[in-house]
C-alpha cells in the first residue's frame, strides 16, 4: 500500500467512526488516530468529535497502556500533520 492509500483508508475509518458506524477502534494505531482526529475537528464538528473519542476510549478501556501522546502519533507516521488531518477529515464530514 502506498502512503496515500494508507491515508485514504485512515480517513475512511475516521469518517465511519465520526458518523457512528464504528463504535470501537480495532487496534492501537486506529485508537490513537481517532483520538487525535477528535481533537482537531472538535470546534467544527462537536458531535462527530465525540463519536471519534468514544470509539477511541472504548479501545483504551481495554488497553490503557497503548494510549500515546499526540506527538508520538505524528512521530510514528500514523498522521502526517494535524492541519492536513483536520482539513481532509472536515471535507469528508461535510
Amino acid at each position: 500500500m502506498t502512503a496515500r492509500e494508507v491515508e485514504a483508508e485512515t480517513l475512511a475509518r475516521c469518517s465511519l467512526a465520526a458518523g457512528g458506524s464504528v463504535s470501537v477502534a480495532v487496534n492501537q494505531r486506529e485508537a490513537n488516530v481517532f483520538r487525535l482526529a477528535s481533537m482537531v475537528i472538535q470546534s467544527r464538528f462537536p458531535d462527530e468529535s465525540r463519536r471519534l473519542m468514544r470509539a477511541s476510549d472504548s479501545y483504551f478501556a481495554r488497553c490503557p497502556d497503548e494510549l500515546l501522546p499526540p506527538q508520538d502519533v505524528v512521530r510514528n507516521g500514523w498522521v502526517f500533520n494535524l492541519p492536513r488531518l483536520r482539513d481532509m477529515l472536515s471535507a469528508q464530514l461535510r
